[in-house]
């Protein structure tokens, strides 16, 4: 477990509990180092004036801030510093609302909330509430010298804490150029894409299912590559993928759908419409059976049949 790296205290209304964040998360990017292709010498990052192309040294780097294209305000840093959210060392309920009316594109990072104190009945109490009322505590911190919005939530027998994107952070999706679906799909389509969503549909989530599986790949590549010894060798790009398709707006749904849902073991539309048609004939009206004037005509037919070879024969 991440060692924690804040320390202080829960508070909701005049309760105040000892805690302690620890990461409860970890990033795994593959990081890859730039190299130069000729001698597979490490490429660095230069810090450089962009109009003279010359080095800046540290001491002659400050901080500005673009108001409009290529005008700044500087900023000193002791003017940051004083800008800065004063650190308070409390996470601050403010108030507590329904999980559901979390937009989930709000949640960023997550952390463990831990209890200095073991045995504390004051955060046992909180988050025995927090399972029975299925709420979700909002709340303010200060972490790295900037305020931030958090949601306070049970992880199993611990306290979770998750830190939130404010509104003005994302965007509006207005913004976007969607066209409208009113009118663009069918009834049947809809239905047909019910019953996709019902096939796929699994009893639990399970995370543990899901693989990063892309990088997995990439680790197996250069573990090939350290065994075998081509730790230089470098692989151009080959021609053996498909040409893409031409992409066209207008798409039938229904064949993808289908083909959709018998790879799901569903039966299709095919039974769809074989239960239309049961029924149709159900509702229709009984017809005098034709099997007994076929069996008729089909002895007739014989019997012609035997009288033909016995005159034959005579």
């Amino acid at each position: 477990m991440a060692r924690a790296f804040w320390k202080g205290s829960l508070s909701f209304g005049l309760v105040e509990i000892p805690v302690s964040l620890r990461p409860a998360s970890e990033t795994d990017d593959l990081q890859f180092t730039l190299l130069d292709r000729k001698d597979f010498a490490p490429v660095g990052y230069r810090r450089y004036n962009k109009n003279t192309g010359r080095e800046v040294a540290w001491d002659q780097v400050v901080h500005g801030y673009e108001y409009e294209p290529d005008e700044y305000v500087v900023l000193s840093d002791e003017e940051i510093r004083r800008a800065n959210a004063k650190t308070s060392g409390t996470v601050e309920i403010v108030e507590f609302v329904e999980a559901a009316q979390i937009d989930p594109a709000l949640y960023e990072t997550p952390y463990f909330v831990e209890p200095q104190k073991k045995g504390s009945k004051s955060y046992a109490l909180l988050l025995d509430a927090l399972e029975k009322t299925g709420k979700v505590g909002i709340a303010r911190v200060v972490l790295r010298t900037r305020q931030r919005l958090a949601a306070l939530v049970p992880r199993g027998r611990v306290l979770g804490l998750i830190l939130l994107r404010y509104a003005h952070e994302l965007r509006r999706p207005e913004d976007l150029e969607i066209p409208k679906t009113s009118g663009a799909v069918s009834e049947r389509e809809v239905r047909l894409a019910e019953r996709l969503i019902d096939e796929m549909t699994s009893k639990r989530w399970d995370p543990d299912r899901y693989k990063d599986e892309y990088r997995d790949e990439v680790l197996r590549v250069v573990k090939e590559k350290v065994k075998t010894g081509k730790t230089h060798t470098i692989v151009e790009a080959g021609r053996d993928r498909e040409p893409r398709r031409a992409r066209s707006d207008v798409v039938d749904l229904m064949p993808l759908l289908k083909k959709s849902l018998e790879a799901h073991g569903a039966r299709g539309e095919k039974e769809e419409s074989s239960a239309g048609r049961r029924a149709s004939r159900r509702d229709e009206p009984k017809r005098p059976s034709r099997a007994p004037a076929k069996r008729a005509r089909a002895s007739s037919t014989k019997s012609g049949a035997k009288k033909g070879r016995g005159r034959k024969s005579a």
